[in-house]
């Protein structure tokens, strides 16, 4: 992948937590690492398929000098968010905020933090089996739609399904959505599961009957092995109403522990039925 570098902008500002920050000026410098392609922009000699680093000086600037930040693990993140989510091209970004005058009492050339920050891809499976089914899909699409630095880039067509396990309950409408994301798995958790409590979900009856039910499929590639989240989701590969809809808009994506294709394990597991 190709990378766009800003290195060593140089502002004077007040970013500091102790209270002589505040109003005493001090230096920093930014450095900007950006994954992009730029392919298609050398071949045609053509800004429209690359990004304006100037513009984006201009923007770290205006991110800058928005407010005192306490952090300057604050002002970094503050940057990272502002370029993934308004520089479509950019993939990742790295941010480095360097502070050669902090107050410290000792000879250093400067501190500094650097962070990394990406694009994320997630895989969601979406299921309701209480009240209008459909409406409850499409409130659920709104809601995650509406996330902050999250959209939607596909969704399957909704798949009706027998309930899975021994209680006895009405079938459930399903479905599966790909998402672009700026948060990490646990905060993408979060708020899904906020999600559902708004939607009215009551988790009494494990398998039970719900007016919604939103699971983290997978995540990039990642392996995540949490106490309250697993991804990929340890059941994924059984279950029909999961794999169905999957198959619909993700077949050539690999399940990162299987390392098969979603279309293979969507064939394994029609055979095994």
């Amino acid at each position: 992948m190709d990378k766009i570098y800003i290195e060593n902008l140089e502002f004077i500002g007040n970013h500091g937590v102790f209270p002589e920050e505040k109003f005493l000026q001090q230096k920093f410098i930014i450095c900007v690492e950006m994954e992009t392609c730029t392919r298609k922009a050398g071949l045609g000699d053509d800004l429209t398929y690359s990004t304006h680093y100037g513009l984006v000086a201009e923007d770290i600037e205006k991110i800058f000098f928005s407010k005192s930040f306490d952090l300057i693990e604050a002002l970094a993140e503050n940057i990272a968010e502002m370029i993934l989510s308004k520089y479509y091209l950019i993939n990742s970004v790295k941010v480095t905020v360097k502070k050669p005058w902090a107050p410290i009492q000792k000879h250093f050339d400067f501190v500094a933090i650097e962070v990394t920050r990406s694009r994320n891809i997630s895989y969601l499976s979406i299921g309701t089996n209480i009240g209008d089914l459909k409406a409850n899909l499409n409130t659920a699409i709104t809601y995650i739609s509406n996330l902050k630095n999250t959209k939607i880039l596909k969704t399957s067509n909704f798949l009706e399904t027998e309930p899975f396990g021994d209680i006895i309950q009405d079938n459930f409408l399903n479905a599966c959505l790909e998402i672009e994301t700026l948060f990490t798995p646990q905060e993408l958790l979060k708020e899904l599961l906020n999600i559902e409590l708004l939607m009215g979900r009551v988790r009494d009856i494990k398998w039970g009957p719900r007016i919604i039910d939103i699971d983290i499929l997978l995540f990039n590639n990642l392996i995540v092995q949490d106490e309250n989240l697993a991804i990929p989701h340890p059941w994924m590969c059984e279950r029909s109403f999961v794999l169905d809809p999957l198959n619909e808009i993700a077949p050539n994506v690999v399940h990162p522990l299987e390392n098969k294709y979603i279309s293979v394990l969507k064939r394994i597991l029609d055979k095994s039925i």
